[in-house]
């Protein structure tokens, strides 16, 4: 019976003396546990469609921004269309809004910081943000870096095709397939 008790009071001073520690309410980050039951199931979501730009005529989708006296360093700006096909008059489904430059100094590699907003169907107000080398090569491939709305916490890649490219015009139209994970 003694040491019932004995063990109770140690019990209980362990409990006041815990609670006297002092704690302040200044946290630089705070973790919370995940139990299997809330954790969100992630998804793979492919896209298909194309990019047009536009760097020259009445109504260009791309601007430049800097012109150093070389090729090399170029900046654009851009707001160009995703459309559902390769045709400029197919089904529009959302905007490249964002930059690219010219980041070779021995061919037409761009560096591409853009967002990819959606219009479309449940797709409709969300973006996926891709940064990386686009590649002066037939297929090359873009790291996506992050989402919002349906895409939030997305990783995946964009795989690009040059679907037409003429200088002359200055149009270039991308085939883009996505593979994309996200909550």
């Amino acid at each position: 019976m003694v040491s019932l008790l004995s063990l109770l009071f140690v019990f209980h001073l362990l409990v006041i003396m815990s609670s006297s520690i002092p704690t302040t309410s200044e946290k630089f980050a705070k973790e919370s546990p995940i139990f299997p039951s809330t954790k969100p199931m992630e998804k793979l979501t492919q896209l298909h469609f194309y990019f047009h730009d536009h760097i020259k005529g009445k109504n260009p989708t791309s601007l430049i921004i800097v012109q150093p006296p070389t090729r090399f360093g170029t900046l654009y700006i851009m707001d160009d269309f995703l459309t559902e096909g390769p045709s400029p008059s197919s089904k529009l489904v959302g905007r490249s809004q964002g930059m690219y430059a010219t980041s070779s100094q021995h061919g037409f590699d761009f560096f591409m910081a853009t967002s990819f907003l959606f219009t479309e169907g449940i797709y409709n107000g969300s973006t996926l943000s891709i940064v990386g080398r686009n590649a002066d090569m037939p297929t090359r491939e873009i790291p996506i870096v992050g989402g919002t709305g349906v895409f939030r916490y997305a990783r995946g890649s964009a795989w690009l095709t040059t679907y037409m490219f003429n200088v002359t015009s200055g149009v270039a139209i991308v085939e883009y397939n996505v593979s994309v994970v996200h909550v």
